[in-house]
């Protein structure tokens, strides 16, 4: 009840402040009524300010959702809270897709795959954004297994060593295009920044859509996940099927988190920080973890940016950049506190 109050609070503030303008109660009701095709719009540019907030808003609902249940299940299904899911190298692996998609639209490309992407350049960027993750998560589980069984440490260092061998790709491309056009360059540098901004319908989808299936899979391993936590041997003792718990696991959290990267770009260590928090609030059953994951991520993310633009006003500070400012320091603090009961994952 209180992450729900606050995310509908949360939501009113997004859509009624801003760098352009206020609306009161008032407006806001009417604006959108109009967007739902009941009564007149605001007139002017205020209507095209409220629709664009409110798109700004749906997407950052859906990114935090996702990111922090992306977490939520990669730090229960490695047993550790200090797992995020940039470890598994599924963030730099959609930016890659992502920036890939940006050279192509660019014209750096067969003239005929330039043309068509050029056509739908949004759903091109998001659907290379999604083949990269799920490349990954492909490649890094073939790593992590042998004789149809994943080992959790030797699938931990191989998202570690593709996580880095990607980044080496990502700044390749980046100098690439520094040298030749610097206003593809500062695309792709932004892609990393992260951003809620300029998103159409098709992009709600793309993250919304991703959001609804990763959630299948909760009833499927909340149970087992709990389990999990005795350790692996006595899950399967207990009669859990763990390879499966570990596929559809890891199976919802790069779909969630390639949703948000597809659609915001990077933004990172908000799937660090919030399941944690929660652990610490509300327990560590994973029936009520996980979705509650879901509401805490988007008021966690909502907060972030209504918070840098009531604060900064017209500064535009990139979401990847803010939670990197806030969960940096944060992920040493857990590093310190946990540095005793640390051990080789």
């Amino acid at each position: 009840m209180v992450l729900s109050v606050g995310l509908l609070l949360l939501a009113t503030g997004s859509l009624a402040y801003g760098s352009t303008g206020d609306f009161s109660a008032a407006e806001l009701a009417r604006g959108v009524g109009a967007f739902l095709g009941v009564g007149e719009d605001l007139g002017g540019s205020d209507q095209t300010i409220l629709v664009l907030r409110l798109r700004r808003t749906v997407v950052a609902i859906g990114v935090g959702a996702a990111l922090a249940l992306s977490g939520a299940l990669l730090q229960g299904i490695f047993r550790n809270a200090l797992a995020s899911p940039a470890v598994l190298g599924i963030s730099t692996g959609a930016s890659v897709g992502a920036s890939i998609a940006i050279l192509v639209v660019a014209g750096y490309g067969p003239s005929m795959v330039v043309a068509g992407a050029l056509e739908s350049a949004p759903f091109f960027v998001s659907l290379c954004s999604f083949a990269g993750a799920f490349l990954t998560t492909l490649v890094v589980n073939a790593l992590g297994t042998r004789g149809g069984r994943i080992s959790v440490p030797t699938l931990l260092l191989a998202g570690i060593a593709v996580n880095t061998c990607l980044g080496g790709l990502l700044v390749a491309m980046q100098s690439f295009a520094m040298s030749d056009n610097l206003e593809v360059a500062k695309a792709l540098v932004s892609w990393t920044f992260g951003s809620l901004e300029d998103h159409g319908g098709a992009r709600i989808a793309v993250v919304w859509g991703g959001l609804a299936l990763s959630c299948v899979v909760l009833p499927l391993v909340a149970r087992e996940l709990d389990i999990f936590a005795g350790g692996e041997e006595d899950a399967a003792s207990l009669g859990v099927h763990t390879t499966r718990v570990k596929l559809l696991t890891l199976g919802g959290a790069a779909l969630a988190a390639a949703s948000a990267v597809a659609v915001a770009g990077q933004i990172a260590f908000l799937g660090l920080v919030v399941p944690h928090l929660l652990r610490i609030w509300v327990g560590t059953s994973h029936r009520r973890l996980l979705p509650l994951s879901l509401i805490a991520g988007a008021v966690f993310l909502l907060a972030a940016d209504l918070g840098q633009r009531l604060l900064l006003g017209h500064v535009d500070l990139r979401p990847g950049v803010l939670m990197s400012l806030v969960g940096g320091p944060f992920f040493l603090f857990l590093l310190m506190r946990s540095r005793r009961e640390l051990r080789t994952w």
